[in-house]
């Protein structure tokens, strides 16, 4: 299954390694994820969304981290994922 990634990156010094741990959890699983750590640095906020939104449009299925909740990128990310019927999975990885 394809699977998005969504947590806080935003004043998350540490969020290259979550997504990186939940990325290579998934893949050991036999999914494939689409990462947004993994993007460049130097983009607008809303350049982020708008690329996140068209990998959730390819997912199957988004994988959010414990602490999506503590960001407005996740918070807008799961309101899309559920508008566009996508399968929601939490803290479904240590």
């Amino acid at each position: 299954m394809k699977v998005y990634i969504a947590g806080k990156i935003t004043g998350n010094e540490d969020y290259r390694a979550e997504f990186d741990l939940r990325q290579m959890i998934l893949e050991s699983e036999g999914h494939t994820v689409l990462n947004p750590a993994r993007l460049p640095l130097g983009l607008e906020h809303h350049e982020y969304m708008h690329i996140c939104r068209s990998m959730i449009d390819v997912a199957e299925a988004v994988s959010f981290l414990p602490n999506w909740k503590e960001s407005v990128g996740a918070r807008m990310e799961y309101d899309y994922a559920v508008e566009e019927e996508k399968h929601i999975w939490m803290d479904i990885c240590a």
